[in-house]
């Protein structure tokens, strides 16, 4: 959470508050923050002090797993633990980025485990550099009656809709950099507040914040196909293990799908080539083939927790639709 690039900016120190037998640490890059409470110390005298985040948790690093003490002294922080001792500048905590407040914010009714559930299925169709600032985040679209979280790199999209009641409707692009995080940080019961500019999520252990996105999110639902020729169910185990096999030469792959088994074939140059055969009922009329990139089947069937999921399809040169209960993936093929 700290700025790694500039030393002599405040936001690579960490803020650190000794207040009645307790300590409060926050750290902000001043797109995402985070303040963590801890009671496991003891304040000889309260107070507050900034450090360079980095540097303190070397030190800290290095140390014994014993008591450590910091004292602010002379605009310095002392570390020190038995006969160790170490010395860091400090700035004045009163420039330290203030914190958004959750006292003037709406709050959102969602069922937090479906919702970061939702956020890790989607978070590897985000883009990560695109100058469309935009698709560097997810859009999380509060409806009526359900919630769609939505994430694209414009060559696939995936979207997972969590079925609850709203009163008004809202959008919001939450950036890649804090869905990483919130993944990390949150697996019970939160509490999540948001305005224009900011959301915030609070739980027992933590208070995070991130800066939202300002950007028109493109119409994702119009990407999504309406209509398919073919709608298979297929093995997840199987269908991994077959394309995993042919990665080992080339991440972009052939797959024909025919009437009584699913062929693959890798699409590399050089002369060199993976073929292998799943044999399994489809009852297929006739060979459909699509040519596709593997990495973004693998991230969608790794994801499903079920044993099968379904593949909707319609021309080898159009979308298709990768589905399991709610959570879908609509991916591009190569065009060859």
């Amino acid at each position: 959470f700290l700025e790694k690039k500039d030393a002599s900016q405040i936001t690579s120190h960490l803020l650190i508050e000794a207040k009645e037998n307790s300590c409060v640490i926050k750290a902000t890059d001043g797109e995402i923050g985070l303040l963590i409470r801890t009671e496991n110390i003891t304040v000889e005298e309260e107070g507050t002090v900034t450090a360079n985040g980095k540097k303190l948790l070397d030190i800290i690093r290095i140390l014994k797993d014993e008591e450590i003490t910091l004292e602010e002294l002379n605009n310095n922080l002392h570390i020190k633990q038995n006969q160790s001792k170490f010395r860091l500048p400090i700035f004045d905590f009163e420039n330290f980025p203030s914190f958004p407040k959750i006292e003037d914010k709406s709050k959102i009714s969602l069922d937090s485990t479906e919702l970061i559930k939702a956020l890790k299925n989607i978070s590897t169709s985000i883009d990560s550099n695109n100058p469309k600032y935009e698709l560097n985040g997810a859009l999380l679209k509060i409806k009526n009656r359900s919630t769609q979280i939505v994430g694209t790199d414009t060559r696939r999209l995936s979207v997972v809709t969590i079925n609850n009641k709203s009163e008004k409707e809202l959008s919001l692009i939450i950036p890649k950099k804090a869905i990483m995080e919130i993944q990390k940080l949150f697996t019970h019961k939160i509490d999540i507040y948001y305005d224009e500019t900011n959301l915030v999520i609070n739980d027992k252990d933590y208070y995070f914040y991130t800066r939202l996105i300002n950007g028109n999110f493109p119409n994702y639902e119009r990407i999504i196909p309406n209509n398919n020729q073919y709608a298979i169910t297929l093995p997840k185990i199987e269908m991994l293990e077959s394309i995993k096999m042919i990665t080992t030469i080339s991440p972009e792959i052939k797959i024909i799908f025919r009437k009584n088994s699913i062929f693959f074939e890798s699409l590399a140059s050089d002369n060199i080539e993976a073929k292998t055969e799943l044999l399994i009922p489809l009852g297929l009329d006739e060979d459909f083939e699509i040519n596709v990139n593997s990495r973004f089947l693998l991230d969608f069937i790794s994801q499903i927790e079920s044993d099968s999921f379904e593949i909707s399809l319609n021309e080898p040169t159009l979308p298709f639709v990768l589905k399991n209960k709610q959570f879908i993936t609509v991916i591009m093929p190569i065009i060859v």
